[in-house]
């Protein structure tokens, strides 16, 4: 950070809630800006007209990793869900992380997930 803006900051740490406030109102009133749309969502609030909302539509399943106590249970699934025979699914498992399935939709992915996760595995959507 800049000196000024460390400066700002101090200044602003010696606020009390209703002058931070005030300043939050005056901040977007100046800026154009809103501080409670999400992050993962960026509006210009000149273009809002254009702005199409982002939604993910298509999700992987990522294999992260697996108790080695688990692993047999695991190797079952996998097979099921990829069609893999055992050696390659073994062969599978002992490399993770790993991408399971790409392009579900939402559902489709929540329920392989929940699948992986019953056998103990640690499962993350991307």
């Amino acid at each position: 950070m800049s000196v000024k803006t460390l400066e700002i900051l101090e200044q602003i740490k010696f606020l009390n809630v209703n002058e931070t406030a005030q300043l939050v109102k005056q901040i977007e009133a100046t800026f154009n800006v809103d501080i409670f749309i999400p992050k993962l969502i960026q509006i210009d609030k000149r273009d809002e007209d254009e702005v199409q909302l982002q939604v993910q539509t298509e999700f992987d399943v990522l294999l992260v990793s697996v108790p080695a106590e688990k692993k047999i249970a695991l190797l079952k699934v996998i097979r099921t869900v990829t069609g893999l025979g055992l050696k390659e699914a073994k062969d599978f498992v002992d490399s993770l992380p790993k991408v399971v399935q790409t392009g579900l939709d939402q559902e489709a992915a929540q329920i392989l997930k929940q699948q992986l996760e019953e056998t103990g595995a640690i499962v993350s959507l991307t």
